[in-house]
């Protein structure tokens, strides 16, 4: 199930919309088909996220949690960056990525969506 905490939102589209933001999409996939659905989704996304100056960074498949504790293993992880958090919201809003939207949340049993801005002290 995918659900936006409106207040989160709302607090990250109230941030400096000058610069490119990294999208961390942390994916469990739902047991019956639910990887095969996401990949018709990202089929289906990937052209929007163009039109909306945005591009898949990385994409992967989890391999087993290296740390102890309670950290959990996710199936994949896709790192999406947008010109801008203002190209985003927009993106959600849009149509037709409503349409890939329905394809992808029903392919999740469990997601987390972080966004993160480059700090320059990193790298």
């Amino acid at each position: 199930m995918v659900a936006f905490s409106l207040a989160a939102y709302e607090a990250f589209l109230t941030g400096h919309d000058d610069t490119p933001i990294v999208m961390l999409n942390l994916l469990r996939f739902e047991p019956e088909g639910g990887r095969d659905r996401y990949l018709r989704y990202i089929s289906m996304a990937k052209p929007i996220l163009e039109r909306f100056g945005a591009r898949i960074l990385f994409g992967g498949n989890g391999l087993p949690v290296l740390t102890e504790g309670e950290a959990q293993a996710w199936d994949a992880v896709v790192l999406v960056q947008y010109p801008r958090r203002s190209a985003f919201n927009d993106m959600v809003a849009d149509p037709e990525y409503q349409k890939a939207f329905q394809v992808g949340s029903s392919a999740i049993a469990d997601i987390v969506l972080q966004p993160f801005e480059r700090d320059s002290h990193i790298n």
